[in-house]
């Protein structure tokens, strides 16, 4: 589908594309991606915990022209802590048989369309060993303009704010995880450097999904949904 094809070529121009999925093709279950399970999930397909809604399914991913679209509804499903779950959907490289990870040095770049519908968010994250956590980006339609950029290893995190960045409006954001800072961009330009990096010996699995909110710091969906998110393409160079 891409038809922007903005890139971060000043973190990427020296590397080689090592792993890519540009959507133009019907998801590989379990071969390069899994879709209804997470470690980062309390109880695998579904977490009452961390203010969301999610029930995990592959029904929820779906792909056309080029773009991957998951679609948030709600869920016959009861969470644990008593809230209704919405049934949507999630990629990681984790439980795959190609097992992909992204290391100390990489850099990874995705191009995504900014949902409008409250309780949206989506976000570009890693985990692995119950922590890992880089956050390329979250978003949450009532900060329209704004996206959180997060280290979590050493709890760093930035919201950036840019008229460029909108419901409704595609956005290439880049993350390059060096050992000792690791930099965000939007659009080809460098907007964080966090000072801290994620060590020499770093490792994670890739997660790119959306997640319902459950209304605690900000808006639960307004009505029965669906809550929608398509991403072009996610590239990683090394």
């Amino acid at each position: 589908m891409t038809t922007d094809t903005t890139t971060t070529t000043g973190a990427a121009s020296d590397r080689t594309l090592v792993w890519s999925d540009e959507f133009d093709a019907p998801i590989s279950w379990g071969t390069r991606w899994t879709g209804d399970r997470s470690s980062a999930y309390r109880y695998a397909d579904h977490n009452p915990d961390d203010s969301k809604l999610d029930r995990l399914t592959t029904d929820a991913v779906s792909i056309h022209d080029g773009v991957v679209t998951f679609t948030a509804t709600p869920s016959e499903h009861i969470l644990e802590n008593g809230e209704r779950a919405w049934d949507t959907g999630l990629l990681t490289t984790e439980y795959s048989s190609e097992g992909f990870q992204v290391q100390t040095g990489d850099f990874v770049e995705v191009r995504v369309r900014m949902p409008a519908a409250e309780g949206a968010w989506p976000a570009l994250w890693t985990w692995k060993d119950g922590g890992n956590e880089i956050d390329s980006f979250e978003y949450h339609p009532d900060n329209a303009d704004v996206l959180e950029l997060s280290n979590h290893l050493h709890h760093v995190c930035s919201y950036y704010s840019d008229d460029a960045i909108g419901t409704g409006r595609w956005v290439t954001i880049g993350t390059w995880y060096q050992a000792y800072t690791v930099k965000w961009y939007v659009n080809g330009g460098e907007v964080f450097s966090d000072g801290k990096g994620v060590g020499d010996d770093w490792s994670a699995y890739l997660i790119l999904n959306l997640s319902v909110s459950s209304g605690t710091y900000h808006p639960a969906p307004s009505g029965p949904g669906p809550v929608s998110f398509d991403a072009d393409y996610i590239r990683v160079y090394r």
